[in-house]
């Protein structure tokens, strides 16, 4: 098994060493991360495409942030299912521990839920015992709803 890391970063002229030193401080070698400076809106991107071309059964992909993997959130959804499915790699969201599939590998569906709205939120908060949930569940907000629920975890 091989821990992978990736950073993205969204132009040339912004600064990577915050996710690096964040990958570092979990054991992530230097020579398995894989860095993209580019827009984040489709997964049209260099380093992504050679990670992925390395990953195999069993490995396990790291990244600081779900926004460092893309900005499309059917994209990302895609490319989620194509790497635990697929691919059979674990994936572990630094800032969501809810995201970590070596915990369970449907760990984006629970996120998916939330993202559909307040009923989703609804149908989660009644599976997870009663849990208080509050954010909005509307355009850029929803992540930050979800990082802040995932953070309790």
């Amino acid at each position: 098994m091989i821990d992978f890391g990736y950073v993205r970063v969204s132009s040339k002229d912004q600064n990577e060493e915050r996710q690096r030193i964040q990958l570092e401080l979990q054991g992530i070698s230097e020579l398995n991360t894989y860095i993209d400076k580019q827009s984040g809106k489709d997964f049209d991107r260099p380093q992504y495409k050679e990670m992925v071309k390395h990953m195999h059964t069993g490995d396990c992909l790291w990244i600081t942030s779900i926004d460092r993997l893309g900005r499309n959130y059917e994209e990302i959804q895609e490319q989620w299912r194509y790497l635990t499915k697929e691919k059979r790699i674990d994936i572990v969201v630094l800032d969501m521990p809810l995201l970590d599939t070596r915990k369970g590998k449907d760990r984006f569906g629970i996120a998916d839920t939330l993202l559909r709205g307040r009923d989703g939120a609804q149908e989660y908060q009644t599976a997870s015992g009663g849990r208080d949930f509050s954010g909005k569940i509307e355009g850029r907000q929803t992540w930050k709803a979800i990082w802040a629920y995932a953070r309790e975890f």
